[in-house]
């Protein structure tokens, strides 16, 4: 199985250490995953912000640096989705294969049919946000639970878990009042919990900026290195 990580742009800047453990996490299940230098920005600022011809043209060279890859994965529901859902219409008929992207939770669960990852989260008390793009854009709702909970993790009953957290990557710089207010609902309804983990590193920043500025808070790690703890611990 020839399987390629996307970093992203924000796993590449912010959350490093992520993308590390999700290499060693393929590693672990037996999958030797490959990291292209080439690759770039999956193109959603630019599409989101209006300019198609710059996001097909990013389209266009992603879909060139991964396109000996069998599977390419994603610490990023995010990205995943918009190579899923946006690719097919933005290289209109070019070479692309959607199909073979997938966000990390969902290729641990659907392609390699993890189902458990070591007890090492055994009594840690998770509370999930689940980003807009993997809930809805690709469906992903139970499997990062899933795989925390065989870890050993107690993830916690969270009122406004699958509610957007307000960063939507352009609307929080365009609207900002109305993104802290989402932030806040956020932070307001978040139970006792010892960690706070998504799938997405834009959630994640959005979310503990926002507790940073309000006090105390539970640190905020990608469930990439949450379930490579499981498994290492």
């Amino acid at each position: 199985m020839r399987v390629a990580l996307f970093a992203t742009c924000l796993g590449d800047a912010f959350f490093a250490e992520a993308c590390a453990d999700a290499v060693r996490l393929l590693r672990h299940l037996g999958v030797e995953p490959y990291v292209p230098p080439e690759q770039t920005c999956c193109g959603q600022p630019a599409f989101n912000a209006g300019y198609r011809d710059d996001a097909a043209r990013m389209a266009r060279h992603t879909a060139a640096v991964f396109a000996d890859a069998e599977h390419v994965v994603l610490p990023s529901g995010s990205c995943a989705a918009m190579m899923r859902t946006h690719y097919p219409h933005l290289l209109e008929g070019e070479e692309g294969r959607p199909d073979r992207t997938w966000e990390l939770c969902h290729f641990l669960v659907h392609v390699l049919g993890v189902d458990s990852l070591g007890s090492g989260l055994r009594g840690v008390r998770v509370a999930y946000h689940h980003g807009c793009h993997a809930l809805r854009g690709l469906g992903v709702r139970d499997e990062p639970e899933r795989l925390l909970r065989r870890a050993g993790a107690e993830v916690r009953s969270w009122e406004t878990a699958d509610e957007c957290c307000g960063f939507g990557g352009l609307f929080s710089a365009k609207m900002p009042e109305v993104s802290a207010g989402m932030a806040d609902r956020k932070l307001d309804t978040l139970p006792e919990a010892d960690v706070v983990t998504s799938s997405d590193g834009g959630c994640l920043l959005q979310l503990s900026g926002r507790a940073a500025r309000r006090g105390s808070h539970p640190p905020f790690r990608h469930v990439a290195s949450l379930l490579w703890q499981g498994v290492a611990a």
